[in-house]
Parts: C-alpha cells; sequence; structure tokens
C-alpha cells in the first residue's frame, strides 16, 4: 500500500481518514522524500541532456559541501553555545546603542542644516552693495577715501567672515553636545522600554521556550533509543521470524527501494501501472466481505496463533464510533482489531489515557504491518503478539495488554465467516 501511495504520489481520502496523526506524519515525510528524489534524478537527467548539447566547459558544476565535526555527522553551531559568542544581553545593549547612535545622528544633522539656514539668513543682508558704494565714491570721495572706503571694506567682510565662522563652530558645537545628549537619552528610553518588557511574563515565556526546546531534543533521544531497542528486541525473541523467512533470511529485511522511473509525465505515466496491488477504497460493505471471504479467510485473519478459534480481540466491520464505544468502558491497555467499513484493510483502536488512537493495518502482499512502520508480519495474531510486548509508536509508549471482546449476547463478525 505505501509503496502503491509513493508510486503514484496520491492518496484516496478514505484511505487518509484512517489514519492517525503520527501515521499521517510518517506518510507525508514518505511522500517528501520520493518527491526529492524525483527532482534529483530530473536534475541530473537535465543537466545529462545540457552537456549532450553544449560544448564541455571548464567550469565545475555546483555542489554545496557540509562541514563536518568528529563524528562524521554535518558540523552544527548554535549560537550561545560557544565560548565566544556574545551574551543576550550584550548583543541586546549593542543593537540599543546602535539604534540611538544612528537616531542621534539623523537628529543632529536636521539640527545642523538648520543652524546653517540661520545663519546665511542673518549674515545675507549685512553686506554693503558694491555698486552703490562705488557709485557714492566716484561721484564724491576721491582717489584716497576710494582706498580707504575699500580697504574698510576687506576688513568688514573679514569681520564677518570670522564672526560667521565663529558662529558656525558654536553651532557645530552645540549640535554635537546635543547630539550626545540625545544619543543618551535615546540609549536610556530604549533600556527602559527593554527593562519593562523583561517583566515577569516574558520571563516564563522565555523559561517555558527553553523546556520547549530541551524536551523536544529528549523526545528525538528518546525515539533514536527506543528505535534501536524495537530492532534489537524483534530480532533477539523472533517475533518476527516468519515475515523474515518469507524475505528468505533469518533476519528482518526492509522492504526494497523503489527503482528509478523515467520522470516524464505523460498520460500514460498517470495511469495506474499493471501487476501492482493497490488497495480500493469502497463504501460498500458487500464489496469488503468479499474481499475478506476470498482472500482473508484462507490466510486465517482473526483467528488465534494456533489457529484454533476467533482471537477475542477481532472485531467485524464496525465503525470508528463503535470502536470507541467500546473502548471507553475499559481502562488504558485495552484494544481491538477490526475490520475497516472504508477500505481493504484493518484498524488497530487502543485506549489511552485520555483518548483512543486508531492505526491502519495494511494488509497487501500477503503480511500484515501497521502503516509507516518497518516490521512485517504473516498473520494479524503475530502482529498483536509483537506489540503486547513492544510500544506501537516509537514516543507514545502504548503497549496491548486488555483484548476487548464482543458485546454481551451479539456477535459483530458473523456475516464475515458466513
Amino acid at each position: 500500500m505505501l509503496q502503491q501511495i509513493l508510486t503514484d504520489m496520491f492518496i484516496d481520502p478514505d484511505l487518509l481518514a484512517e489514519l492517525n496523526e503520527e501515521q499521517k506524519q510518517v506518510l507525508f515525510i514518505k511522500m517528501r522524500e520520493e518527491q526529492v528524489r524525483r527532482w534529483k534524478e530530473r536534475e541530473a537527467r537535465l543537466e545529462k541532456e545540457e552537456n549532450k548539447t553544449k560544448k564541455p566547459k571548464t567550469v565545475t558544476s555546483k555542489s554545496v559541501t557540509w562541514l563536518t565535526g568528529m563524528d562524521s555527522d554535518v558540523w552544527v553551531w548554535v549560537m550561545g553555545e560557544h565560548h565566544a559568542d556574545k551574551p543576550y544581553v550584550q548583543i541586546c545593549n549593542d543593537a540599543l546603542a546602535e539604534k540611538a547612535a544612528q537616531q542621534a545622528q539623523r537628529e543632529a544633522d536636521e539640527l545642523r542644516l538648520k543652524k546653517e539656514a540661520e545663519l546665511v539668513k542673518r549674515f545675507s543682508g549685512m553686506l554693503p552693495d558694491p555698486e552703490l558704494l562705488s557709485w557714492r565714491e566716484e561721484e564724491q570721495r576721491e582717489h584716497v577715501r576710494r582706498e580707504a572706503a575699500a580697504q574698510e571694506q576687506t576688513q568688514l567682510q573679514e569681520e564677518l567672515k570670522k564672526r560667521e565662522s565663529e558662529e558656525r563652530r558654536m553651532a557645530e558645537e552645540e549640535v554635537r553636545r546635543l547630539e550626545e545628549k540625545r544619543k543618551q537619552q535615546i540609549y536610556m528610553d530604549l533600556r527602559k522600554v527593554k527593562e519593562e518588557r523583561d517583566d515577569k511574563d516574558w520571563q516564563e515565556t522565555l523559561r517555558k521556550s527553553k523546556a520547549a526546546d530541551l524536551h523536544r531534543r529528549s523526545i528525538a533521544k528518546q525515539t533514536r533509543d527506543d528505535h534501536r531497542r524495537r530492532s534489537v528486541k524483534a530480532l533477539e525473541r523472533g517475533r518476527v521470524a516468519a515475515t523474515a523467512k518469507a524475505f528468505g533470511g533469518e533476519k528482518l529485511t526492509l522492504l526494497p527501494r523503489p527503482k528509478p522511473r523515467n520522470l516524464t509525465i505523460t498520460s500514460d505515466t498517470l495511469n495506474l501501472k499493471k501487476g501492482v496491488p493497490r488497495t480500493l477504497s469502497t463504501s460498500g460493505r458487500e464489496h469488503i466481505i468479499q474481499w475478506f471471504q476470498e482472500e482473508q479467510l484462507p490466510l486465517r485473519a482473526g483467528f488465534e496463533k494456533d489457529q484454533s478459534r476467533i482471537a477475542p480481540w477481532f472485531h467485524g466491520i464496525i465503525s470508528r464510533e463503535d470502536a470507541e464505544n467500546l473502548l471507553t468502558e475499559g481502562t488504558p491497555g485495552y484494544f481491538l482489531v477490526r475490520v475497516s467499513e472504508r477500505i481493504l484493510g484493518y484498524v488497530l483502536s487502543y485506549r489511552c489515557k485520555d483518548a483512543v488512537k486508531h492505526f491502519l493495518i495494511d494488509a497487501t502482499d500477503g503480511c500484515y504491518t501497521l502503516l509507516g512502520d518497518q516490521l512485517h508480519f504473516s498473520s494479524l495474531a503475530e502482529l498483536v503478539e509483537y506489540h503486547e510486548g513492544e510500544p506501537i509508536t516509537m514516543s507514545g509508549g502504548e503497549q496491548l495488554i486488555h483484548p476487548c471482546g464482543q458485546k454481551a449476547g451479539s456477535v459483530d463478525y458473523t456475516d464475515l465467516f458466513s
């Protein structure tokens, strides 16, 4: 089933409705990995075609190289963990100081332009008109008086320039002084705003964020340890020996990887490939009963491991609501396996502490496996027996403890065996 979904890159809505959140996440990750793989193949094919049409160049192709650590894994740097990293408080203070300096510089530039405009306006009307002065000197004064007047005018201009220069210097000093004062004021205001923001609620939010990061790291570590432990225990206890034997060995064998395919999209590639089994989605009860009697009953599906009688945890075609009503009457650890009313497969329903979880069981290719898992079993009884000792998910810790039987006075799987 999973192989067919990855081949078509399509999942039926009824099949999707039977998955729980964890199986949906696993399915999404698998489909995303398949998309990336197809994209890489397409890029490689296009690059090969371009190399055939173009002349060879000496320029090397683009590539990305990641730094690796001592464990040969990708080297990751987390800000704040290195000894040379600045503390968070220092980084904030530097940012505030830079912001205050920029704002003070802008205000100083505006003040400087304003002062220059005032000085120009102040000294523009103090200089005498040279044309009017020379006309009067030509008519009323002699040559000596003209030289004296010219010298006096020169002195006056120099004095005015000196006074203007002094005024400009004083204005520059005042602007710089106001700039420094404003810079300090802005910095203190920003610092005050930051301190007001760093109140008890903000500190609590930061603490919760750090706690959440630590929790996610612990979950990831626990998930890796659980996966390793489950794989080792599965081999030691020999509960998947039948499946391993079916695949031609004594050790657990994973599903084969899909072969590279032509990624050119045509009308033929959109059609389903012949010879690939697909779990059909149907709402007809008669079709599901026919599938069970023709394909599953010869495999003794729903029976105990010794095939002496029907297992107490097996139920017929019942809805999700009926399964939850049966399990809510019990304690955490109650479980049942029911025939899905939407697809050709089974659903494992499990009673948790606060809710009921449902896990889709793939029944294609003559074996049984939880969708998204890599452990295959030759019968439903072996799958249930394995998860009586091992958790269903790597992080949830669900174990099958008490089988949930039939209601008193009624049996819901009569139509399957009639």
